[in-house]
């Protein structure tokens, strides 16, 4: 540990207080949470260019609604990690569950390990790297933003997809409504190896990954469909 930076034992110190720490006027500098042991709501709501380590596995909402922090879980994280943030960086260092990096609208989440169901969903603007796989209805109704897949992704991949682009390494199990591959262009590779290279993994050749993104069918008005509306 940092001698500079301030220590929370959560087998001493309430999680509430805690929080009040992180939450409090002008807070800067770096600060380490050990034994979380599961506890939900760890780091919520920073709104701070503080560091954040947690030492160990975290429950629900881990690093929800962060700005300006970066924020690194060493361990695996549970429902909702890092639920819409919108700057900074959330970094799991194991796996999570599901709905990871939901309705986020900026910043960068990586997850070195896999991803349960529905990671990214309604995700706004965000970055998110997938070290390894990732399950089921995974980007449904995915707005804007990038998701990064280096393992193989679940059935429903992109569901009801609107600008978001997705890259995957492996497998897709199946695609959802309107979301089809799509040409890699010059500019593609360009925006992957610059998140690959963030996330830790600069090695990975871009060309060993599939674009899908949306088919523009789902949200334009056809005439000729309207008595389906």
């Amino acid at each position: 540990m940092d001698a500079l930076s301030t220590q929370f034992d959560l087998h001493i110190t309430p999680l509430r207080d805690v929080n009040a720490a992180l939450h409090a006027p002008g807070v800067s500098g770096e600060f380490v949470i050990d034994n979380p042991a599961g506890a939900h709501n760890v780091a919520v709501g920073l709104n701070a260019p503080v560091t954040v380590t947690v030492n160990g596995h975290v429950g629900y909402y881990a690093a929800g609604m962060n700005q300006h922090a970066d924020i690194t879980i060493d361990g695996n994280a549970g429902t909702g990690v890092a639920e819409n943030m919108m700057s900074g960086t959330v970094w799991v260092k194991g796996n999570a569950s599901q709905s990871a990096g939901a309705t986020a609208h900026g910043g960068l989440l990586v997850i070195e390990g896999d991803a349960a169901a529905r990671c990214g969903i309604s995700m706004k603007g965000v970055d998110i790297v997938v070290g390894g796989n990732i399950g089921h209805m995974s980007a449904f109704m995915a707005q804007a933003g990038t998701l990064v897949v280096r393992g193989d992704a679940g059935e429903a991949l992109g569901d009801s997809i609107y600008e978001a682009r997705l890259y995957v390494r492996g497998e897709v199990a199946s695609l959802g409504a309107d979301c089809v591959a799509k040409e890699m262009r010059a500019e593609h590779h360009e925006e992957l190896a610059r998140l690959l290279k963030a996330a830790g993994f600069g090695d990975d050749d871009t060309s060993a990954y599939t674009r899908y993104g949306s088919a523009r069918q789902l949200y334009h008005f056809h005439v000729d469909n309207a008595a389906s509306y």
